[in-house]
């Protein structure tokens, strides 16, 4: 049944910028206040209280333009947006509407059979959050209005995306993109990235269907489940015969189904019309220059440099690249070995453990990245086995001092005495004659077993290269 319909996506998203305050006065937006304590008589809506646009969310806002690959337009202006809702004080949200700050931008994404596709981006415009309704409070509606103002931009898709896979990928690219510019810190559970999904779905070919649009997803795998719930929902509606709604839809994720809220409203519904009280923003090129550069390396283009610089396979970079904090890791940890493979295998494995373990940020993680790659070279160097090497990682995570300190209290320095091996290895194949015999009459598998000996023996600090050459001869002799 699935296979004689499309769907047809479009994706709002709303990213929280980063500016130290709101978009229109000097309160702070830090999370977690207590309730309404930031807030003052022009996020209030107070009579008589002029807002001043805040310059850095301006730029911001022309950063991700640029970032993907929008037109910045050189005017833009903010227009009132009018609903009436309870966290909303002034009765209306500055937003902009017929001049945005950006248009006509791209972003691309990986689909199910692996190429690329262009995902047409429409606008990007800045505006301001509302505050909070808190319904879990006992019976009462609380609202707190601290994040009343908070500078918010807007990136709206055209309807290009045709699964809920192809949503997620989008999703992910862009959440890549706002951390690297620095702009949003794409936490979703704290609402700083939020999306709305515009679902429809049509018979190939036909018309483009109504479309329904589904709110109250706070996570990527939300988004994915909600837009693949709608898309079935709606295709089991036109199957029965009837007819589909132009909605708004909430997602319950705990019930994994989505409840209608209201009628979807048209742009018509708001009575958009110019802010009197707000000049409109003028973009030259002389400032658009000075935006442009400080524009990071953005990650497709650090993913395909890693690929090149450090002949690191595909999907390596991908998940060194994944965000930007880890990246910048890794290459500190080049700064101390230029072991890239061993390094990218560190950070992807032992060091990924740790940080999802105790879901902390690599930022947060305890080993400098100068002592990782110290740790490689002593590896690399037959100072400590491979083996050694990861009791010394444990080490570092209690203590992160110098790599060789540790080495010399625990004498854990690798064993590449030939005559101290040689004696060691004597040992195990006079207490082990039955498996040495079986060896000899070609049972090869023993030999992993009489190295696994000599390494507990020497409680792993023996060379592992000059155990297999030494037991080996002495196998054969």
């Amino acid at each position: 049944m699935k296979e004689k319909y499309e769907a047809v996506i479009g994706l709002e998203v709303h990213a929280q910028l980063i500016t130290n305050t709101k978009l229109f006065c000097a309160c702070s937006i830090k999370f977690g206040s207590p309730p309404n304590s930031n807030v003052c008589p022009v996020c209030l809506g107070h009579p008589g209280a002029l807002p001043v646009t805040n310059k850095q969310a301006i730029e911001y806002a022309v950063l991700m333009g640029l970032a993907v690959n929008c037109v910045v337009n050189e005017q833009s202006i903010f227009a009132r947006k009018n609903y009436f809702y309870p966290d909303l004080p002034k009765g209306y949200q500055i937003s902009q509407f017929e001049k945005p700050i950006c248009e006509n931008g791209h972003i691309e994404v990986k689909t199910a059979e692996g190429s690329d596709k262009i995902i047409r981006i429409k606008r990007i415009h800045l505006e301001e959050d509302a505050g909070k309704s808190i319904h879990d409070q006992g019976s009462d509606t609380l609202v707190d209005l601290n994040r009343c103002g908070t500078p918010l931009i807007e990136i709206v898709t055209e309807p290009d995306i045709s699964s809920a896979k192809e949503a997620y990928e989008y999703l992910i690219n862009l959440k890549q993109i706002v951390t690297y510019l620095g702009i949003c810190d794409g936490n979703m559970e704290e609402g700083s990235l939020r999306c709305d999904a515009n679902v429809s779905v049509r018979k190939y070919g036909d018309k483009l269907g109504t479309k329904t649009e589904v709110k109250n997803m706070n996570s990527f795998r939300n988004v994915e489940r909600a837009i693949d719930f709608e898309i079935k929902r709606q295709i089991e509606i036109l199957e029965e015969g009837g007819t589909i709604t132009q909605e708004t839809l909430l997602w319950n994720a705990d019930l994994n189904e989505a409840f209608p809220m209201r009628s979807k409203e048209e742009s018509h519904d708001y009575r958009y019309f110019p802010d009197p009280d707000l000049m409109p923003i003028v973009i030259d090129e002389k400032w658009k220059t000075k935006i442009t550069s400080k524009m990071p390396e953005l990650p497709k283009v650090r993913r395909e440099r890693f690929i090149k610089q450090f002949n690191l396979p595909e999907y390596d970079a991908e998940i060194l690249t994944s965000t930007k904090d880890m990246a910048d890791y890794y290459e500190a940890v080049l700064e101390f070995t230029d072991d890239y493979k061993s390094a990218s295998n560190w950070v992807m494995g032992d060091i990924s453990k740790v940080i999802n373990e105790n879901k902390i940020s690599i930022k947060d993680f305890s080993i400098s990245p100068k002592n990782i790659g110290k740790l490689i070279e002593l590896i690399n160097n037959n100072t400590i086995s491979g083996k050694i090497g990861k009791e010394l990682f444990e080490e570092l995570l209690k203590s992160n001092i110098d790599p060789e300190i540790i080495i010399k209290e625990k004498n854990l320095v690798q064993i590449t005495d030939s005559s101290e091996l040689e004696n060691v290895i004597d040992k195990i194949l006079s207490s082990n004659s039955i498996q040495v015999e079986e060896y000899r009459n070609g049972k090869e598998k023993v030999f992993g077993f009489l190295v696994g000996q000599v390494m507990r023996e020497t409680k792993g600090k023996a060379n592992p290269q000059l155990v297999n050459e030494i037991l080996t001869k002495k196998l054969k002799g």
